[in-house]
C-alpha cells in the first residue's frame, strides 16, 4: 500500500508459506499521494516513546493511521474472492490494545460485510475478523497454540534499515506488553 518498508511484505510472504497458502499475491499499490501517513511518508513523524495510556486514549487516531488502507486492501480482496468463487474474506484487525484507528473496529467490519453483498454479482459474502475482540495477550496465546514462530512476524512501525523492530514506537510498546501479559519470552529483535 506504499508502505515505506518492506518488512510486513516479508513477513506476509512467509506467512502464505508457512501456512501452505495455494497462491500469495504481492503487486503494487500505492496510498503515499492519496493517504497521508507516517507508515506512507517519510516527511510525517512516527509517534514514539508514548506510554501505554497515551496509546490508548480515546479518540486519539495517530499519525500511523493509513487513511482507508483496509478498506482499499478489503476491496481488492474481495474482487479476488469473487473472482475465485470463495465467499469468505479474513482480516487481522484488532480494537483493543490498539491505536483507536476506525478501521479496526467491529461497525467497520460490519459496513464492510454489509457492502460486499450489495456491490458485487455474487454476494453472500462473510468478512471474519477473528482477532478484533481479543487483546494482544490473548492473539500471543492463541499464535503459540497453533504454532506461530513470532520471531517471523512484524508489528514495527519504525524498523531499521536491517529489519529491526525500534522498540519505541506504539505498535513496539503494545506488541511487548502483549508478551510479557502473555507469559511468553518476545523473540523479536529490538534496535533499542
Amino acid at each position: 500500500y506504499g508502505q515505506l518498508h518492506a518488512c510486513e511484505i516479508e513477513a506476509a510472504r512467509h506467512a502464505a508459506t508457512a501456512l501452505g497458502a495455494t497462491e500469495h499475491r504481492v503487486f503494487e499499490l500505492d496510498l503515499a499521494p492519496l493517504a497521508a501517513s507516517a507508515l506512507t511518508r517519510a516527511d510525517i513523524e512516527v509517534p514514539k516513546d508514548r506510554s501505554l495510556a497515551q496509546i490508548a486514549t480515546p479518540g486519539d487516531v495517530p499519525s500511523t493511521y493509513v487513511p482507508a488502507r483496509n478498506t482499499v486492501l478489503l476491496s481488492l480482496a474481495l474482487a479476488w474472492a469473487e473472482t475465485l468463487g470463495a465467499r469468505d474474506l479474513f482480516v487481522g484487525v484488532n480494537v483493543l490494545d490498539a491505536s483507536g484507528y476506525p478501521d479496526c473496529r467491529p461497525e467497520f467490519v460490519a459496513a464492510f460485510t454489509q457492502l460486499a453483498n450489495v456491490a458485487t454479482r455474487a454476494g453472500g459474502f462473510v468478512v471474519h475478523a477473528p482477532l478484533i475482540q481479543m487483546t494482544k495477550a490473548q492473539i500471543i496465546q492463541r499464535g503459540m497454540q497453533l504454532g506461530i514462530d513470532y520471531s517471523r512476524t512484524h508489528s514495527c512501525y519504525a524498523p531499521s534499515s536491517d529489519g529491526r523492530a525500534c522498540g519505541r514506537c506504539d505498535a513496539c510498546a503494545l506488541r511487548r506488553k502483549g508478551f510479557i501479559d502473555a507469559g511468553v519470552a518476545d523473540p523479536t529483535r529490538y534496535a533499542s
